[in-house]
């Protein structure tokens, strides 16, 4: 792994949101009521998830997204300076509230709901607001929380100026091929392969798009194939206690190995270990690690 002195510049375009987590000790079934022994909010919002993981490891982080005229809004703004991220490009609307996410966790599963709201509101006229800094970025992140068209043109934009791009595709839709032929890494959940994709075979799709599509689960476990065999990386903790962003943070530590010009298999390595640091606590943001905690 190499890791140079020079600051990689980022953009995020995305989501941000509270995540309301119930702790219970079992998932509610259909139709049925369960007690929760403990609730609390975290920052969360995949975008938001990216902004923080990359700015994190070192990263000169502009997030470009929208939340709500509300005081959850302004809690989401407050995090994202205090954690390094410029938000010159964050958007308020009074059409609706900040967006919101409904989590029921046991024992490191979980149930989510997501409610958008304010996030829907991003439109292209946002990017383009924010044109001069994609003419100097390194690299441009989106995921899909936001609208399948603010995705499409941001990538458009992005590889107008020969910029590398990043997809985490979750939550899982149909993505078009404009989309996947410009991008340069997707990362999806190995479950919902075949929502973004289709009916193709998990082989048939890695070995289309070789380097290029990394499928993850649950076990912290990443598959790819290089061009000539499939590799498989895992790296989970002995305790695992929130599995919600491990998606986030793998992809920041990929894109972060990325931008400093290590190879896709030490990109891997090293995005497994940012998802498996952050699944060790609470909260999508609360464990994502600091680049001085893998040189101390």
């Amino acid at each position: 792994m190499k890791f140079s002195s020079e600051q990689p510049r980022i953009i995020v375009v995305g989501s941000s949101s509270i995540d309301l987590v119930l702790e219970t000790e079992k998932l509610p079934l259909p139709n049925e009521t369960v007690l929760a022994v403990n609730s609390d909010s975290y920052f969360g919002g995949k975008g938001a998830n990216q902004a923080v993981g990359t700015a994190r490891l070192g990263a000169s982080v502009y997030f470009i997204g929208c939340v709500g005229m509300d005081p959850l809004g302004q809690q989401i703004m407050r995090n994202l300076v205090s954690e390094n991220v410029n938000v010159g490009f964050v958007h308020e609307t009074d059409k609706e509230s900040t967006g919101t996410a409904y989590v029921t966790t046991c024992n490191g599963n979980a149930a989510i709901v997501v409610v958008p709201a304010a996030n829907k509101y991003l439109n292209k006229a946002h990017i383009d607001e924010a044109d001069r800094y994609f003419h100097s970025a390194d690299l441009v992140l989106v995921q899909l929380e936001v609208s399948i068209e603010v995705v499409e043109y941001t990538v458009k934009k992005a590889k107008k100026y020969g910029k590398k791009v990043g997809l985490y595709a979750s939550p899982a839709m149909p993505v078009n091929e404009a989309i996947i032929e410009n991008v340069d890494f997707i990362v999806a959940k190995s479950n919902e392969l075949y929502i973004i994709f289709g009916e193709e075979k998990r082989e048939e799709v890695l070995k289309k798009y070789f380097n290029k599509v990394f499928v993850r689960d649950d076990t912290n476990s990443t598959i790819y194939f290089d061009g000539t065999e499939m590799k498989y990386f895992r790296n989970d903790k002995d305790k695992t206690v929130y599995k919600m962003g491990m998606g986030d943070a793998f992809t920041s530590g990929f894109a972060i190995a990325l931008c400093h010009g290590n190879t896709i298999e030490d990109c891997v390595k090293f995005g497994n270990e940012v998802s498996a640091r952050v699944s060790g606590g609470k909260g999508s943001q609360t464990g994502l690690p600091k680049m001085s905690e893998f040189f101390s």
